[in-house]
Formats: C-alpha cells, structure tokens, sequence
C-alpha cells in the first residue's frame, strides 16, 4: 500500500556576514497554500526593532548588498505583513531585547516553500534600524530650501530599514516527523511516513 505523500516542507537560514550579528531561522509549511511559520533566533543585534526581510536573490557574493532588493514577484509597494499591498518579502520587524536577543515566532499567508514564488534559494536580511511599515513616506515629498516636513522617500520601497547587518540564504531544510525523533530515543524501530511497503504472505 503506497500512502500519500506528505506536502509539509522545511527550510532554514543561518545568518552570515557578520562578526557581530548570528542566528538561525528555520520555515515550516505544513501544505501547499498553508501559512508558513518562520522561527526566529538571532543574537548580537541592538536592543529595539530591525527589519527582518526576504530579499530577491540568494547572492551573497558581495555581502548582504549583492542579495538585491526585497522579493516582490507581484510589483506592489512595501508595506506591513498584515497589508495587502506588500511585498512577499515584507515580514515587518522582529525585536530584539535588553540582551540583543530575538527569540520569536511568525507565521505569514505569503511566504512560501514551493511554487513559482517559492523562498527557497533567497536570501533572509536583518537590517539595522526599525522597518517603518510603508507609513513614513514624506507629507510633502519636495523639501523647499532647508524645511521639510518629515518622512522618508523609501519607506515605500525599503520601509527604511537602514544597513544590512546579517543575511543568509533560506536552503530545504530535512525534515524528520517528530514521532520518529520520540522513538529514536527508545531504540525502538522507526516507521517513517513517505512510504509503507505491503508485508509479504
């Protein structure tokens, strides 16, 4: 009796390019068309909010820069994961605390392990400073002489996230079911789901 593939796919990210920034972030997708959970775990970072985004390509050759713009396979602005005007790659802010710690948990509708807009071979960066959702953009986008009135002309492009400070390409990740990590540990035998081969008469 063959069983029905399992559609749940897993990938991770370890962040590099940095002395001072390191984490890891680990994606699961438990079907096509499911929300994915992206777990978060990144040390060395300034107490406060940083922009966390999935970027266009998995090229770190020059650094975080060669990892091009935000993933935005539908042409729309940059906004907050709630909005629908967004980038795929829009995942807003993660918060790292007192110690420079983040330890935390998103789950986004976009976000995907499969399909044309698939994540995997893209690149995960952590900017500097605080993403601003798309709502800092200029009330008067011309500053006449030396008085502005305040805003940014990338919040719409950028959220104005400021440097890169760590990125990593999201790679497919393997997956073991958790029932075979639990009975692993008891030495007994291990019947993984992919496949189950009749017994023989």
């Amino acid at each position: 009796m063959q069983m029905q593939h399992n559609a749940k796919r897993t990938a991770v990210c370890v962040l590099g390019n940095s002395q001072q920034v390191k984490g890891t972030i680990r994606f699961v997708q438990e079907a096509d068309g499911a929300p994915t959970k992206i777990s978060v775990q990144i040390n060395g970072l300034a107490p406060g909010k940083h922009g966390f985004h999935v970027h266009q390509f998995g090229d770190n050759t020059n650094g975080c820069v060669s990892a091009g713009g935000h993933f935005n396979p539908h042409n729309k602005n940059h906004g907050g994961p709630e909005d629908d005007d967004r980038h795929v790659g829009d995942l807003g802010n993660v918060i790292a605390g007192s110690d420079g710690v983040v330890n935390t948990e998103i789950v986004d509708r976009l976000v995907s392990l499969a399909g044309p807009n698939s994540i995997i071979g893209r690149t995960i960066v952590v900017h500097a400073d605080p993403d601003d959702l798309g709502r800092g953009i200029p009330i008067i986008p011309v500053c006449l002489l030396t008085c502005c009135t305040g805003g940014f002309d990338d919040s719409r492009t950028t959220g104005h996230a400021g440097a890169r400070l760590a990125c990593g390409v999201v790679g497919i990740s393997q997956y073991v079911p958790f029932l075979c990590i639990v009975v692993s540990l008891t030495n007994l035998p291990c019947f993984r789901l992919e496949e189950q081969k009749p017994a023989k008469l």
